[in-house]
């Protein structure tokens, strides 16, 4: 389904009567401008033009006209009508200039250049996201933070209440064409994950994108509201998207040499070494909200240190077991917070760079790291992630690999909006404060 002709004919065909045409602000957050089905040959040929200067970190409102072009092998059918009952397709567009060129802003051709950089290289990168998130009550209209089970890890009904929504979830994506190999209850009572099959990278950015839309509607069908935040809840698990990813080399996996230790390639090696290299850097990108920060804590299963492993999970990378053809490295810093485009393109150009500078991951770290004293943790020089979004924004900044990969308007325009969350954080006077201090001092 990726010629204008085609989309056109299946459209009246299952009587399609809106288009959305969707893209993401710098931030992440899906965005869409709805056209009638009169005017889809138009919208189809990237003719649909929008005020850019309205949307977080695009352009000044004197040059605020941008366009939709859209990518025609996204076109999908949403499983449910509107509430008039007509049916809603939607497509993934990339934002353009008036003049036809890519605009700089766009998170999605941030992650094209990326791409064409591996490309390049003779390499394609394929990722698979584990997406985990929350489902709570909802009351008079509001969301909540009561859950509405008690179930943990890999539990079902009758415990694990949100058993029979996320088959809803799974089934509302397969019909809009995910392949999901599996969905389970997750270690927190009310939290969830749903992972969807291997792609390439730009498909896997799209589909996450498209997942956080399904995931809220269909909670909010059923009367409960989805949640990517990090860390709803103290004292239990967080929500990660832990990312598996692959370089493909002619067709193989570059990943894999059975005739080397761990069966891992040099490639692969190096491609660890760019990710634990750059990650303080691109942390603020895979992890952008001050809430992140409150999941990287050591006890819950989230990294906290610069290491990797293909033995345990403490570690900020693990190489999970399989080899073959699946091998792959799985980096367990993301949250499902970030902006997908944007935390792909920080990752592979990493990895990239790794390989290029044939960069050495050291020794894989088999023990508990979390259970390591100080000096264990110095001895095998294994440094910290930043412990908040201040500290990561710093080590944003300092990144000129994050600088080149983003490009400066998306770096400059990401690093404001995240400076201005972080102070507004820093002046707001939170509750656990007033508990701790009002009645002592």
């Amino acid at each position: 389904m990726d010629t204008k002709a085609a989309i056109l004919e299946r459209a009246e065909r299952e009587g399609v009567k809106f288009l959305r045409l969707q893209f993401t602000d710098i931030l992440g957050v899906i965005k869409n401008v709805e056209v009638p089905d009169r005017q889809f040959a138009d919208a189809l040929d990237g003719q649909v033009l929008f005020d850019g200067s309205s949307i977080e970190g695009f352009v000044r409102i004197e040059e605020s006209d941008m366009y939709l072009k859209p990518d025609l092998g996204t076109f999908q059918v949403l499983p449910w009508p509107d509430a008039s009952g007509a049916k809603v397709g939607g497509v993934t567009c990339d934002i353009m200039n008036p003049d036809g060129t890519p605009f700089e802003g766009c998170p999605r051709s941030a992650l094209k250049r990326a791409i064409a950089r591996a490309r390049a290289m003779d390499f394609r990168m394929v990722a698979g996201p584990e997406a985990e998130f929350f489902l709570f009550q909802r009351r008079d209209g509001s969301p909540t933070t009561t859950t509405h089970d008690t179930a943990g890890y890999f539990d079902l009904a009758p415990v694990d209440q949100g058993e029979d929504v996320r088959r809803e979830i799974v089934l509302a994506l397969e019909q809009m064409g995910f392949l999901v190999e599996a969905a389970h209850h997750e270690v927190a009572p009310g939290q969830h994950e749903v992972d969807f099959r291997y792609d390439d990278v730009l498909a896997t950015a799209d589909n996450i994108s498209t997942f956080r839309f399904i995931v809220k509607n269909v909670a909010l069908r059923n009367g409960l509201h989805a949640t990517f935040m990090p860390k709803p809840i103290f004292g239990v698990n967080g929500s990660g998207m832990h990312t598996h990813q692959t370089l493909l080399k002619h067709g193989k996996n570059a990943f894999f040499d059975a005739s080397r230790e761990w069966q891992l390639s040099a490639t692969c090696l190096h491609y660890i070494g760019g990710l634990l290299r750059h990650a303080r850097g691109y942390c603020a990108i895979t992890n952008p909200l001050v809430n992140s920060y409150k999941r990287l804590v050591p006890g819950h299963e989230a990294p906290t240190a610069i290491a990797w492993s293909e033995k345990n999970r403490s570690p900020l990378v693990r190489v999970p077991a399989a080899r073959g053809d699946g091998t792959r490295v799985e980096l367990r810093l993301p949250d499902p917070s970030c902006n997908p485009y944007l935390a792909l393109t920080v990752m592979l150009r990493a990895g990239l760079d790794g390989v290029v500078q044939e960069l050495d991951p050291g020794p894989p770290v088999n023990k508990n790291i979390f259970k390591m004293s100080h000096r264990e943790r110095r001895h095998l020089r294994i440094d910290d992630l930043p412990t908040n979004l201040s500290e990561a924004l710093d080590e944003l900044e300092k990144s000129d690999l994050v600088r080149d990969a983003l490009g400066e308007h998306i770096f400059e325009h990401f690093l404001a909006a995240k400076r201005g969350e972080w102070d507004d954080y820093s002046r707001h006077v939170s509750p656990w404060e007033r508990d701790r201090y009002l009645s002592v001092y």
